[in-house]
């Protein structure tokens, strides 16, 4: 294999990851944005579908008060580096009530969309990679 067998080829490459993880795991709360920044500056398109608890990352004054291991770096700048990247965040509505959120009030601005199930039903459908944490 040569050295160029490990870069992407020219066809659009799109990789979900779904998020699943939150402030009870904080160490498995910065790998995905991490590697989606790496992967969205290789020209892939990058979505990240928060559910479950992941929803708790996207709440206002979660993320800012967070770090994955001790004297880390906060994982809202972890998320503000993948935006800037231009990887996709998405919120699962309907688990947002269920940890109290209001989508209207409490969700941080680094996210994009706040989806139905069906939007992630689709991204599935359609991405090439599914990576859950």
């Amino acid at each position: 294999m040569s050295q160029d067998d490990y870069y992407l080829d020219n066809d659009e490459k799109t990789v979900v990851f779904l998020m699943t993880s939150g402030p009870s795991t904080p160490h498995r709360c910065a790998t995905p944005f991490y590697l989606g920044s790496i992967l969205a500056s290789m020209d892939v398109e990058v979505h990240i579908f928060f559910t479950m608890e992941g929803v708790r990352l996207m709440e206002k004054g979660v993320a800012e008060n967070m770090v994955a291991m001790e004297g880390g770096k906060k994982i809202i700048d972890f998320i503000r580096d993948a935006k800037r990247a231009g990887v996709i965040l998405h919120v699962c509505q309907p688990a947002l009530p269920g940890y109290k959120i209001d989508e209207s009030a409490d969700i941080i601005e680094e996210a994009d969309h706040v989806s139905r199930a069906s939007v992630l039903a689709d991204l599935i459908l359609r991405c090439d990679k599914l990576i859950t944490f």
